[in-house]
């Protein structure tokens, strides 16, 4: 099987993806952005995935409805279930080809077999300097995410004790 490791997704804003500035709904682009990581996803391990965690979303600028999108989405590192996937949003105005970077963020997703049960995905060894620094971004999130879950976990166990008492 040909594992892709990049997937590169193009467009144009529709006006059914409007917000009520007359730009592109965030929610929009995160849907794109879940679609364009599941492609990703996909090609790399050759099974169904599910979406296990979305993080740090960063908006730059918005999106004009009529722009073309470009999403690339890449794996940038994979444990033995998972991936992760980097999503870099851009746009550009047809008439002038000049793309503008919008958006990024990094998606985790589980390959799945046919039970639902997560199953091995193929790993993805760095082959240059840019590979391994995207690794060591991937793993400076896990450290940073570990923070954040715990955090979350905290917050969760206290409201759950609340709302019992």
């Amino acid at each position: 099987m040909d594992r892709r490791r990049e997937m590169t997704l193009r467009f144009l804003a529709q006006p059914s993806a409007v917000n009520f500035g007359g730009k592109v709904h965030g929610g929009a682009v995160m849907t794109w952005i879940d679609e364009a990581g599941y492609a990703c996803a996909v090609g790399w391990s050759g099974r169904y995935c599910v979406t296990l965690y979305v993080g740090g979303i960063r908006f730059y600028r918005p999106i004009v409805i009529g722009h073309i999108v470009e999403l690339q989405a890449r794996v940038i590192y994979t444990g033995t279930t998972s991936m992760h996937i980097a999503v870099d949003v851009r746009s550009a105005d047809p008439r002038e080809g000049h793309y503008t970077q919008t958006t990024h963020c990094v998606i985790i997703f589980v390959a799945v077999d046919d039970a639902g049960k997560p199953a091995p995905v193929p790993a993805w060894e760095p082959q240059t300097e840019a590979d391994r620094a995207q690794t060591a971004y991937a793993r400076r999130l896990m450290e940073l995410r570990k923070g954040i879950e715990e955090e979350m976990d905290a917050v969760r166990l206290r409201d759950e004790g609340a709302a019992s008492s």
